[in-house]
């Protein structure tokens, strides 16, 4: 047991320190880059600049978590105390890391608008990526997307789209710039275009076809020494006219350097097929969503 708890520390003393890396990246993009430059983006972090540009006083760190306390208290009953928690912590980091920007990021680092909106786009996106792939994430337009989803027959996708594009589009009543306008919304979908990238890549699943007399032996060392099981599947060759056993083994990215290590060693001669996956759903991989 208590080797269990300690394991279950680390692990999330492993996760925060990615979840930190991920938001300090997001803070980066967007003081370094974006509101210097009067750009927004979606979600409370858009919002936050454009109270920040309205006021020039208050502090995008300090609406970011205000706005997040509230609707996560709203949240609590809906989306439950796990990912209220979670995404409380997740905010007081970002809120911290945004202040520090503002206060160092005085003058945007590049002064083309085009470059500015799109690092800082990409930058932002590379962030939340990383966070969300540790289990963080920043709050705002999620938890409204997610507390409608639990009750209306939305998308969260459509509600999160929805929700950018009036912010976004609210700019304007601020920095009366259509220029500003027309880089906040290519910040949006550059932000949205490269955050499912580094999702998606994380998550990255492989699917392996092994051809081989040692099937047995190489799948008995993937168990022990990667922690993957494996497939058998039965199948009868055209040209030998042989029945034979298939390996089929399915693992994350991570995994696919060791298991490619452990064919090589036992028969450097197998046969090997790998594919990526679009999507994996079962144990130790992602639940089935409807």
């Amino acid at each position: 047991m208590k080797n269990m708890s300690l394991k279950r520390v680390r692990r999330l003393a492993y996760d925060y320190f990615f979840i930190c890396i991920g938001l300090a990246f997001f803070a980066f993009g967007w003081t370094a880059f974006l509101t210097p430059n009067q750009m927004t983006g979606g979600g409370v972090t858009g919002l936050a600049a454009i109270i920040y540009f309205a006021t020039s006083s208050i502090p995008m760190g300090v609406t970011i978590f205000a706005v997040n306390a509230i609707l996560i208290a709203i949240a609590w009953r809906v989306l439950g105390p796990k990912f209220c928690i979670n995404t409380l912590i997740c905010t007081i980091i970002l809120s911290f890391f945004m202040g520090v920007g503002q206060k160092i990021f005085v003058q945007p680092l590049v002064d083309d608008l085009f470059m500015c909106a799109m690092i800082g786009a990409a930058l932002s996106a590379f962030g939340v990526g990383i966070a969300i792939s540790f289990g963080g994430n920043t709050g705002g337009t999620d938890i409204i997307a997610l507390m409608v989803g639990k009750y209306r027959n939305i998308s969260y996708g459509r509600v999160s789209l929805y929700s950018n594009i009036l912010v976004v589009a609210s700019s304007y009543l601020i920095v009366h710039s259509v220029e500003k306008l027309v880089y906040s919304m290519v910040v949006m979908f550059v932000y949205i275009f490269v955050s499912d990238i580094v999702i998606d890549g994380y998550k990255q699943t492989f699917q392996f076809m092994v051809f081989s007399k040692k099937n047995h032996e190489i799948a008995d060392k993937i168990l022990n020494e990667v922690g993957r099981g494996a497939t058998f599947l039965k199948a009868y060759g055209s040209f030998s006219k042989n029945e034979s056993d298939v390996l089929l083994i399915i693992s994350h990215r991570n995994d696919k350097a060791n298991i490619m290590r452990v064919i090589k060693e036992i028969d450097n001669e197998a046969f090997v097929s790998i594919a990526k996956t679009s999507s994996v759903f079962g144990k130790n991989f992602d639940n089935i969503k409807i």
